[in-house]
Formats: C-alpha cells, sequence, structure tokens
C-alpha cells in the first residue's frame, strides 16, 4: 500500500492542476463578500544569524514554508471553484480535502516555529509559564527533558508543547505528520520541527545537537504569551 505522506507529496501540485475546471486560474486569492480571504507568508528573515542556524538552512526553510502558504491558497480556492461548479462527488474533490490539512497545518506549525524562536534569554523563572511547567511537571528541568526525548525519538514529525483548554494541563506531544496527532482543541505554546530538512543542512545525524540549538534560541516571550 502507498504510505499516505509519499502519495500527496508525489500528487503535488499536479492534483490541484487536475482538480482544475476547464480554463480555471489558481491565484493564491479566494474572495467571500468582495474581501480577500488568501494567506501571505510571513517574513522571518530576521532569524537569519541566530546561532546554530546557518544561512542556508533557514533560507531554505522559509522557501519550503512559503509552498506550504501557496498550496494552502491554491486548494482552498480549488475546492472553493469546484464547490461552484457541482463537483463535489469527485474524487479530485475529496483527495484535495484530505490534503488541505496537510497543507494548512503545514503552513501554521512552520509559524508557531518561527515565531517561538529569535529569544536570546531563558524562561522567566517567575513567570506564569515557570509556575504551570512546575504544577504539571514538577519543575523546568523535568519538562525540558521530556521535551527533549521526544523530540529525540525516531521518525520525522514535530514536538510541541500543548495547552489542554479543559482543564490548562500542559502535555508535550508527538505529531507524527502535520495533519496527525494533533491533541484536539490543544492549545500549542511551543513548536519545534523535527522534519530533516529543519536540521540536516547543519547537523546531518546529530538530531541532539540541533535541539540544543533550538533551546538556546526560543523565544520564550512569545511562547509565555500564548499560554491561556
Amino acid at each position: 500500500m502507498m504510505d499516505r505522506r509519499f502519495f500527496i507529496t508525489l500528487t503535488g501540485l499536479s492534483l490541484v492542476s487536475a482538480a482544475l475546471p476547464s480554463g480555471g486560474n489558481v491565484s493564491g486569492q479566494i474572495k467571500k463578500e468582495g474581501k480577500s480571504m488568501s494567506y501571505e507568508a510571513k517574513d522571518y528573515s530576521k532569524l537569519i544569524g541566530m546561532e546554530g542556524f546557518s544561512e542556508t538552512l533557514l533560507k531554505n526553510h522559509f522557501t519550503l514554508y512559503q509552498g506550504y502558504v501557496t498550496n494552502t491558497n491554491k486548494v482552498l480556492d480549488t475546492l472553493a471553484q469546484m464547490l461552484k461548479d457541482g463537483k463535489t462527488g469527485a474524487y479530485e474533490y475529496a483527495e484535495l480535502k484530505r490534503r488541505l490539512g496537510w497543507e494548512f497545518n503545514g503552513m501554521r506549525l512552520h509559524e508557531f516555529y518561527f515565531d517561538n524562536l529569535g529569544g536570546k534569554g531563558g524562561l522567566n523563572p517567575n513567570g506564569k509559564l515557570a509556575k504551570k511547567l512546575a504544577e504539571d511537571f514538577g519543575g523546568y528541568e523535568a519538562w525540558e527533558k521530556d521535551f527533549k526525548a521526544t523530540g529525540a525519538m525516531r521518525g520525522i514529525g514535530w514536538v510541541g508543547l500543548y495547552q489542554d483548554p479543559a482543564n490548562g494541563k500542559l502535555i508535550n506531544f508527538w505529531i507524527n505528520e502535520h495533519d496527525v496527532s494533533h491533541p484536539a482543541g490543544g492549545n500549542p505554546l511551543l513548536i519545534m520541527d523535527v522534519f530533516e530538512h529543519a536540521f540536516m543542512i547543519d547537523y546531518g545525524l546529530k538530531r541532539a545537537d540541533y535541539i540544543g540549538a533550538f533551546f538556546k534560541n526560543i523565544n520564550w516571550g512569545a511562547v509565555e504569551a500564548r499560554l491561556k
């Protein structure tokens, strides 16, 4: 059986193009009541120069992120046109609906990731996040050990510190793929990319060294601001 991640990577934009009606145009713009609803890639060039991250690695990563933004717009645009044309019964519609989670979460997770980088100081030991980590993990050190161990697991994906909105509890999650393993309703506080593209240019197979560099550059102010 073909691996799903391989399939959606293989199909890529060809699937989007195939789903377009004759003469259709994928503009990256979705209009509703005269308002543009397209997503735009954020500029993270300020991160260039971070300790432990080469300019080549970051620029490649930014380009990959921008691809998710572009594809999110294209998939949404195509689905909107197919809905308008009454083609919701087509297999292309179903596959694009399934693909949407991959593209959208690929875009959004990268934004969380880049937004929680660029810091230079440690976590405020007297802040609300430090107190919550102590409450749920027994202390910052125990939380960090668990987070790093999750990131060091075999496989590709993401690591996320999530807050359960039902009771406020903080939990470290492994996210197997962009659209798989997210806790329902969870509030992401800290996101770390552990796909190969996030570190192999600089670190090869030394993922632990990359994780160490990631921790040196966490923007704890941004992470704490996400806490509800």
